[in-house]
């Protein structure tokens, strides 16, 4: 993936909706469905790091 400064919450969503689309398609090959897995997987750890984040500084802001 790319570094996270350089990638947005809503690229990486875009991108897991694509990914979630194609596999409920099933138009990715047994070949590439590691890769995707792995990339979904991914692009949730890095959603739901930039969610926790974001919550964080809420919380300081409305303290």
């Amino acid at each position: 993936m790319k570094k996270q400064e350089e990638i947005t919450y809503e690229t990486a969503w875009n991108e897991l909706q694509q990914i979630v689309a194609e596999l409920q398609a099933e138009s990715v090959s047994v070949d590439q469905l590691t890769e995707k897995v792995e990339r979904a997987a991914a692009l949730v750890a890095f959603c739901r790091t930039r969610l926790r984040q974001t919550e964080e500084k809420l919380d300081q802001l409305t303290g």
